[in-house]
């Protein structure tokens, strides 16, 4: 294909992705009626075959059926439960559905969903308890019940979950609440193969039996290996106890380090606790590892990085104010959250091809920063971001975080200092947005050095309706550059803010501006369980070589298409084939190809606070 035609129709498609809305032959489909929940009314004959049915019938035996909450999947999450605020919890009840009821769902139920129940134990309800931050004995507190609703949704085992305010027959002053949670199936496997010569396997049980702990096993035979076999462990605990403490083991004899592509081995152990809620007051982690390379595959003195090193990182957060928050007006949503971190890299071998220069990734470093957030995040509930019609929890709100600190690596010091910014919008419409702004500088004998900057922003828009296909399409925006580079790795464009599928590291500068777009069409269509997402996609970068004007940068496209599949009933992961066209490659890659691969994101990643770091150009934190 001529380069020209290529990047005249792969600009056409963007241009009519930002600003083109699909319509009917009458009209635009439905202006997602979630985000309007005050006018929503669901009939009690759309509780048929449903979830919600047992409470619609709970909630009949009452003299006050107008108390019953509106129980969709759209709109403010705290919307639901506001007529409720300050009446008292009496009991919290758990129960965990089975493989044949659903939220959304109302098909009836095939052979497959009753094998999975009988090879499934349903997560134990003193397990979802450890998980709760409503207890009984309290008022009821909207915000911080729709915070629990969706801390739920967050956990690996756990598809969806709803908590429902059931009102108490002659007690004008109490309710129940009752949560329902429905698992994914919680025993996978997967695996690749090239013939025989090299062989990779995985089993894991998501959820042993209904305890929410997750083990892993991995294997792999390569005939061109020494020694030809290798494996891995990882064994999970979610909150351990009350606590929210999650923590998580590993050793694996065949990780590969994601900057230099060698098989290490490594050992950790790794504790954190989020902020699950506003209204917590802690969060924080810890990691203990040890890395060693090891020539497996013998390559080449001259080409193998070999190294070890241990690693050392902790941090601790506090919310600002919460307890006065907490007496005098809890509905009030914005914080502040004060963190401090520490991490010690300790290379105890360091590669030849290093030595005593300096390296993004293989110099002794250890420093200590501090981080200032203010917050206030809501969500909606919606669906069709990442997942196929379950449940998903999109901000609004801001977060706003400034860090500094001091860093030592080699035999220089410096300090830093850094903002990370993100304003998150929520149309009338439907529209989601992601505003963001990174940046960040060291110091260092009167001047700025490593200054970097990461502006952008991401949207996907409302739902459209082509018959019963359901339409979204998703524009990525951004602009990244550093100046005065001493350390910082360069600029890429095989990641998150490049070009999508571009797997080389060849390409490289310290300016970068991408714009990402891509279609997905969600069939109404099943197979045994499965749903269907097609898709088209282009994405366009153009790199400045380092130390070059912009009139010397190069235009990298990208264009394809494919096809997503997943049973939200199944821990793993959205599978994805999806195909490649490059007109613009470099020597070490192909212009056309496809990829098959099953580790997509398949829920918005959204913390309210995470650990004070340096601003991050080559990987989306």
């Amino acid at each position: 294909m001529d380069n020209r035609v290529f990047i005249k129709c792969a600009i056409l498609y963007l241009t009519i992705s930002c600003i083109y809305v699909p319509k009917s032959n009458a009209q635009v489909l439905h202006k997602l009626d979630h985000l309007k929940l005050d006018s929503l009314r669901l009939s009690h004959h759309k509780f048929i075959n449903n979830v919600f049915q047992q409470a619609v019938n709970s909630i009949k035996k009452t003299p006050d059926n107008d108390s019953f909450i509106e129980l969709t999947t759209s709109g403010k999450s705290e919307q639901p439960y506001m007529r409720f605020q300050g009446k008292i919890i009496r009991h919290i009840v758990i129960e965990s559905l089975n493989f044949e009821r659903s939220f959304t769902d109302t098909e009836k139920r095939t052979w497959a969903s009753r094998v999975a129940d009988a090879a499934h134990t349903n997560t134990k309800a003193h397990i979802v308890k450890n998980n709760l931050f409503i207890k009984e004995n309290t008022p009821v507190e909207p915000y911080k019940i729709a915070d629990n609703e969706r801390y739920l949704r967050t956990l690996n085992y756990i598809n969806d979950a709803r908590i429902i305010i059931l009102p108490i027959k002659n007690d004008k002053d109490s309710v129940d609440i009752k949560v329902i949670t429905k698992d994914f199936f919680s025993l996978s496997a997967d695996g690749a193969s090239d013939g025989l010569n090299h062989i990779h396997m995985r089993a894991i049980d998501a959820n042993i039996g209904g305890t929410g702990q997750r083990i892993e096993l991995t294997g792999l035979f390569d005939y061109t290996r020494s020694p030809n076999f290798g494996y891995g462990f990882l064994y999970r605990a979610n909150s351990i106890g009350p606590t929210f403490i999650n923590a998580t083991a590993i050793y694996s004899q065949m990780n590969i380090n994601q900057n230099t592509h060698e098989e290490e081995s490594v050992s950790s152990i790794d504790f954190e606790r989020p902020l699950v809620s506003p209204y917590s007051h802690f969060a924080g982690g810890l990691l203990l590892s040890h890395n060693a390379s090891y020539n497996l595959y013998n390559v080449a003195d001259s080409s193998f990085y070999k190294y070890s090193y241990d690693l050392f990182d902790g941090w601790v957060g506090y919310n600002l104010g919460i307890n006065k928050l907490a007496r005098h007006d809890n509905s009030t949503r914005n914080r502040k959250f004060l963190a401090v971190r520490y991490f010690n890299y300790n290379f105890k071998n360091v590669p030849s091809q290093v030595n005593d220069n300096f390296s993004p990734v293989y110099n002794t470093r250890q420093g200590i920063l501090g981080q200032i957030t203010l917050f206030r995040e809501e969500y909606y509930k919606t669906q069709y971001i990442y997942g196929f019609g379950t449940t998903e929890d999109f901000p609004y709100g801001y977060n706003y975080g400034l860090v500094g600190g001091w860093v030592r690596q080699l035999n220089i010091e410096r300090p830093y200092i850094g903002i990370n910014t993100s304003r998150y919008l929520a149309t009338n419409s439907g529209d989601f947005i992601q505003l963001f702004l990174r940046a960040g500088t060291y110091y260092y004998h009167g001047g700025l050095q490593d200054a970097s900057v990461l502006l952008g922003g991401t949207a996907f828009s409302r739902i459209y309706f082509w018959g019963q296909t359901k339409i979204r399409q998703y524009i990525n925006l951004s602009y990244t550059q550093l100046f005065n580079k001493v350390v910082y790795a360069p600029l890429r464009i095989n990641t998150p803010y490049g070009v999508r599928g571009f797997t080389s590291d060849s390409a490289y500068g310290d300016k970068r501006i991408t714009i990402q777009s891509e279609t997905e069409f969600y069939l109404k269509f099943k197979l045994l369980g499965f749903k269907f997402a097609p898709f088209v996609y282009a994405d366009m970068s153009l790199l400045t070589p380092e130390n070059k004007d912009i009139s010397n940068s190069v235009f990298y496209p990208g264009i394809g298409c494919g096809v997503r599949t997943r049973n939200e009933n199944l821990v793993f992961e959205t599978i994805e084939i999806r195909i490649y066209y490059f007109p613009r490659t470099v020597y070490d890659m192909q212009g056309f190809k496809v990829v098959v691969s099953s580790n997509i994101r398949f829920r918005y990643n959204s913390n309210y606070v995470t650990a004070p770091d340096f601003v991050q150009l080559n990987t989306d934190q």
